[in-house]
């Protein structure tokens, strides 16, 4: 197998520490142009689309790259910002609050902050050569998803182990696989909803709705649903609601077979056909707002909620660039890059550099 070329190593220079968030992806523009593309990779990758290769390829190509991604361009375009997605603007600030405050608790001039999307750009493979030309030798993996899923972190594993593999010099690697029930998520989860409910009022029911999946995935041994389950569970106990208060849902439903239950779509309809006065609904699996939260809930959701007969509808914003979160997100990467930080060395570095020149190394 060949590996990629190394960059020019010159001795005495610093080894690095990088963080690498990775979340979804997205379009480059909300355009049929800018989707196609985006969908055809999302779609192709069979942790995403457990369907034989050969036969889904033909339904793919053959009528889904037809027909979607005009109406997911229209749905893009209702929601996108001046500055782009909304996914890949709120994940840009979030490295960016991110890397300024581990710079403030830990004094590493080395330490390297970026991301990437799994699908779209900016790509893990280029992402990851970016931290190779800064000598970046170890790398915590930060998927965006609270919750475990085959089809979410684990594809972004995939992807980052495949490129490793490509190198000739690999990276000390760790992982984070999941922070469903981290109590600094959850406290940042129930804070957002409190302080909505502070300004706003508090709802009749309040809907905890997360990305669905196929229901094959749980009967196949995929944690998610049971950790979507407990998260609104700890939720739930941090804003001491009881079981009448609130419900767990799953939305985003593709395609004919059957999904996780009980569908976003059904409860919100539901409710409204009990005219219910007041439904608030979050998505503590998105950590940033995205087409699902923005176009999916707030849009649609409402309209499903309202045309049943429902009263009013809110919708609690993600947690976005929330300074809780950041607080949250920085106690999450400390904990799980426990050992690795450290000042430069700066004597040291150059007392090595000095010995390699001395037993013949060019640099």
């Amino acid at each position: 197998m060949s590996t990629q070329a190394e960059p020019p190593y010159t001795h005495g220079t610093p080894e690095r520490c990088a963080v690498l968030l990775v979340n979804l992806g997205t379009p480059n523009a909300p355009t049929v142009k800018g989707v196609k593309p985006y969908l055809r990779q999302f779609l192709s990758d069979q942790r995403v689309v457990e369907i034989p290769k050969l036969i889904w390829w033909f339904i793919l190509n053959g009528i889904i790259l037809n027909v979607r991604p005009g109406k997911s361009a229209a749905k893009y375009a209702s929601v996108w910002m001046p500055e782009g997605s909304p996914l890949k603007v709120h994940t840009e600030r979030q490295t960016n609050l991110l890397r300024n405050s581990l710079s403030q608790l830990t004094g590493d001039p080395s330490l390297v902050v970026d991301y990437a999307m799994r699908y779209g750009s900016p790509s893990i493979s280029s992402t990851l050569q970016k931290l190779k030309e800064q000598n970046c030798q170890r790398i915590l993996l930060v998927p965006m998803y609270p919750q475990y899923a085959s089809s979410a972190t684990g594809t972004v594993c995939d992807v980052v182990f495949s490129e490793l593999s490509k190198q000739r010099n690999i990276p000390a690697l760790r992982t984070i696989k999941h922070f469903h029930d981290n109590h600094d998520y959850i406290a940042a989860i129930a804070k957002n909803i409190r302080e909505y409910w502070t300004l706003h009022g508090h709802p009749d029911k309040l809907v905890m709705s997360f990305h669905g999946l196929p229901r094959y995935t749980l009967t196949k041994g995929d944690p998610y649903h049971c950790e979507c389950q407990k998260s609104g569970r700890l939720i739930a106990e941090a804003l001491q609601l009881n079981k009448d208060q609130y419900v767990v849902s799953f939305q985003s439903r593709f395609g004919r077979t059957e999904w996780l239950q009980p569908y976003t779509t059904t409860v919100l309809k539901n409710l409204g056909a009990e005219k219910t006065r007041r439904v608030d609904v979050v998505c503590p699996g998105f950590v940033a707002d995205c087409l699902e939260t923005l176009e999916e809930i707030v849009m649609e959701g409402k309209e499903d909620f309202k045309h049943a007969g429902g009263g009013n509808y809110h919708y609690i914003p993600c947690l976005n660039e929330q300074p809780v979160w950041i607080d949250a997100l920085t106690n999450l990467v400390l904990e799980n890059m426990h050992g690795w930080l450290s000042k430069s060395k700066v004597a040291e570095l150059e007392e090595s550099r000095l010995r390699a020149m001395a037993i013949g190394a060019d640099s």
